[in-house]
């Protein structure tokens, strides 16, 4: 059987590291790290997880800002409340909760934010810099799966790593923070010619194609690391459950190590966000980032 990885370890091991360097910060500095959250509308699972951001940010030591607007909120009201954001000096950090309304347009909006702000890392030039091997603000699900390989292999140099997705929110950004770890990357999707035997010739399997258990328990190389990003939920009522984009029965047994879903890489998206914000502030004043 695959060693399960504890997401929800390693992301409280995370932000045990970020509250120590929130502490340094403010003692050294005088400088505490703000998070602006903002939600528009009443999504339920936005909501859920705009309050979690919200308690966990507090937890490290930070300031947690939240804007909840109505859903027939104009676009230009949006667009007015992120510059005055991006003017505060007291936030570091801007975060606008996707999904938007369909009325808003959601790159508009996210490219209005201040790329030293953009603490979810979706700006075009923080895209751009990531491509280059700039330093950047990097998406949190991807910087979050990365660790989460490394927490049982922290040399993934030589690897050979097969991302399934192609997002700009998670495949396209993992393949880039994967190659700066020196592996070997391909990029995958649901149109490549025989996925099973991509997926086997890889060292390092990231799921993120948004299927239901797609990726099934024979495309997994023996003693692979499997790091499922997917979170679908199956069935109805009662009986519906959260499940990945791999078939977790049958690919731990295969695996050498795998994520479960849920505590797998969920819990790592909100620790790496706060790691993010610390870097922002440290960015934007001009202060070495302490040790995370």
């Amino acid at each position: 059987m695959a060693q399960i990885i504890d997401g929800k370890a390693v992301a409280a091991e995370l932000r045990g590291r970020i509250g120590k360097a929130v502490a340094e910060l403010k003692s050294a500095h005088g400088v505490t790290p703000g998070l602006a959250v903002v939600l528009v509308g009443e999504d339920p699972a936005s909501a859920v997880y705009v309050r979690n951001k919200g308690k966990q940010t507090a937890e490290a030591g930070m300031l947690s800002l939240e804007h909840k607007l109505p859903a027939l909120t104009p676009e230009a009201e949006l667009l007015a409340l992120v510059g005055r954001l991006n003017a505060d000096p007291k936030v570091h950090g801007i975060l606008v909760q996707l999904p938007l309304p369909k009325h808003i347009d959601s790159q508009k909006v996210l490219t209005a934010i201040d790329p030293a702000k953009d603490v979810d890392g979706f700006h075009p030039i923080n895209a751009g810099r990531l491509a280059t091997g700039e330093p950047a603000l990097v998406p949190c699900t991807p910087l979050g799966c990365v660790i989460l390989a490394k927490s049982v292999k922290p040399d993934l140099s030589g690897l050979e790593a097969v991302v399934v997705g192609r997002s700009n929110i998670v495949g396209k950004p993992v393949a880039q923070l994967l190659l700066a770890e020196n592996c070997t990357v391909t990029i995958a999707h649901s149109r490549s010619r025989d996925l099973p035997a991509i997926c086997r010739r890889a060292d390092l399997l990231v799921a993120a194609v948004g299927r239901p258990e797609m990726v099934k328990g024979d495309w997994v190389k023996p003693g692979a690391i499997v790091i499922d990003v997917g979170i679908n939920r199956v069935g109805q009522g009662d009986t519906a459950k959260l499940v990945g984009d791999v078939d977790y029965a049958g690919a731990s047994l295969v695996a050498g190590a795998i994520t479960p879903v849920p505590g797998g890489v969920g819990p790592m998206t909100i620790a790496c966000l706060l790691r993010n914000t610390v870097q922002a502030a440290c960015a934007i004043r001009g202060i070495s980032m302490p040790a995370m």
